[in-house]
């Protein structure tokens, strides 16, 4: 066991004092009840969002606060951190009890809380300015590449409703099945003057932007549609179906 953490000590390249942050950082509560990493990651998650909140502050000290809000969302959510997690083979390290492997393998939601769970421990055992240059440097080809930021389809839906009609899309939860490990949800969305579009995945989050992107695709080829149209009336030439 202390060879495992030694080698993740190496990984990370830190040195912890007291081995137990460590340990605890790395366990699920299907492992240890009492000792695991709950506490930590809800500690982690509030240093990550701070210390890459300070960096895209200086990084674009003009920039609007809502575009600021975007690109923090982008580097902290669970998909980003299991990405993080996965650089350093984190899941090799995580103690858990078998009823919550699935197929052999440790679920990504597990893995993303641990790399949180592994800045609180940062934290606790070395200080902020350890677990800020622990995040900065598993964090930085992420946040270069934040300037290029593609607004994601559920917010371009929202602005372009509140521009429109001074509303926000209606979304509305259709149905949720499968089980724990692998469910599937459907959530339909419309706005004001739109037909109810449906989306699919495997959180409301995903099924929320399936939703909004298939809205989007209808008004843009609506839109196509009606400067085709006007084109093709304009220039007197048949329009081939």
């Amino acid at each position: 066991m202390s060879e495992k953490f030694n080698n993740l000590q190496k990984k990370i390249n830190i040195k912890f004092k007291n081995l137990n942050y460590l340990k605890n950082s790395v366990t699920h509560k299907s492992y240890d009840s009492i000792n695991n990493y709950e506490k930590l990651e809800f500690l982690g998650d509030r240093i990550l969002g701070l210390v890459i909140s300070k960096k895209l502050i200086e990084l674009y000290p003009n920039e609007k606060e809502g575009v600021l809000d975007k690109k923090l969302a982008s580097l902290v959510n669970k998909n980003r951190c299991l990405e993080v997690a996965k650089i350093i083979e984190l899941e090799k390290y995580i103690l858990i009890g078998n009823k919550n492997k699935i197929e052999n393998k440790i679920e990504n939601k597990i893995i993303a809380d641990s790399i949180e769970a592994l800045i609180g421990a940062i934290y606790y055992d070395k200080g902020h300015e350890a677990s800020e240059k622990f995040i900065l440097n598993m964090w930085k080809k992420f946040i270069n590449s934040s300037e290029l930021l593609i607004v994601d389809p559920k917010t371009k839906l929202q602005e372009y409703s509140l521009k429109k009609f001074k509303s926000l899309p209606i979304y509305k939860l259709v149905s949720s099945s499968g089980p724990k490990h692998k469910p599937k949800f459907t959530i339909s969305v419309k706005l004001k003057d739109t037909k109810i579009f449906v989306g699919f995945g495997d959180s409301k989050k995903k099924a929320e932007q399936n939703a909004a992107n298939k809205l989007l695709n209808n008004i843009i080829n609506k839109w196509f549609g009606q400067i085709t149209d006007t084109y093709y009336q304009k220039t007197n030439l048949v329009k081939i179906p």
